[in-house]
């Protein structure tokens, strides 16, 4: 099955409801994304029941195409990148929750060691690939180095040089090891953001998602916009592009994510393997301790 096998059969499976939803818009009714600086129109929301019956769709796609990478010993990369509080996380979550873990796991790499500052800039990342079988989704990657290690200073500027010299032919070398790379930028505009990060500082469950860094980087939105251009103009290639989620509508942007991702790996269903449960062994007549010996958990609820 194509890709473009793989769309239409997502338009018919979802139908004509879902569709006017994850096409994509002409050039005369495209959003335009506050990262650009321009208005932008209304866009109706989502609602829950709808957003949810779609998703729950989704990822039955989802279990489909996983099963397919691993009878096929396909290797998936996919990376996520965008501003702060652009809804990285979220579409990584609704993507994994129903996957097993041993096919698809999440890389989301600390602050790099000394040790590791040492090394050549991607060597760190390289351990994190997939073998054959398996889905990587990089909660950011080695893009850092064009976004926030440009932008707060953490890197010179010849190391900034050099990461766009030898970025493209990275990710060459991995297309022609039989890696398959996709990679994502959430675009969030900066009203968005901000209504965001408020929530973040007024929910006590979200507030460690705001970083110290993450208020460093609110005061920088023009130097993060001239730096993600930049990376675009020299790693957006042929054989490796970036494709634009808009983010402003979290539920819009999960929904559209994965139902681009489902076209740009093609798959087939699998015939499920018919499981009968055994009927239960009858009691051998085992007198099992008493339950005062155990400690319980009090029921509080």
């Amino acid at each position: 099955m194509g890709s473009n096998d793989n769309s239409d059969e997502l338009n018919e499976l979802f139908g004509e409801e879902f569709r006017k939803y994850i096409q994509p818009r002409d050039e005369s009714q495209k959003i335009k994304t506050g990262e650009t600086g321009e208005s932008e129109p209304e866009v109706p929301k989502l609602g829950k029941k709808f957003y949810e019956k779609e998703l729950r769709k989704l990822q039955i796609e989802l279990v489909k195409l996983q099963e397919w990478v691993k009878a096929k010993g396909l290797k998936v990369v996919i990376i996520f990148e965008g501003r702060d509080a652009a809804g990285k996380g979220g579409v990584i979550k609704r993507i994994t929750e129903c996957l097993n873990p041993r096919i698809c796991r999440v890389a989301a790499l600390p602050v790099p060691t000394e040790k590791e500052r040492t090394q050549w800039y991607f060597q760190r990342y390289v351990s994190y690939l997939p073998s054959a079988g398996e889905m990587v989704l990089f909660d950011r990657s080695w893009y850092n180095r064009a976004g926030v290690e440009r932008v707060m200073g953490f890197c010179s500027e010849e190391e900034y040089r050099e990461f766009f010299r030898s970025c493209p032919l990275f990710e060459e070398m991995l297309i022609h090891s039989g890696i398959i790379l996709i990679k994502y930028w959430f675009s969030v505009s900066d009203q968005e953001q901000e209504r965001r990060f408020q929530q973040r500082l007024a929910d006590p469950t979200k507030r460690w998602k705001l970083s110290p860094m993450d208020l460093a980087s609110r005061e920088k939105w023009e130097e993060y916009s001239k730096a993600k251009d930049e990376m675009f103009a020299f790693t957006d290639t042929k054989t490796s592009p970036w494709w634009v989620v808009n983010a402003d509508n979290k539920r819009r942007a999960r929904l559209n994510c994965i139902s681009h991702l489902l076209t740009m790996i093609p798959y087939q269903e699998l015939p499920s393997p018919i499981i009968e449960l055994p009927p239960r062994k009858e009691s051998s007549g085992y007198v099992r301790p008493p339950i005062s010996e155990q400690n319980f958990v009090p029921e509080r609820y």
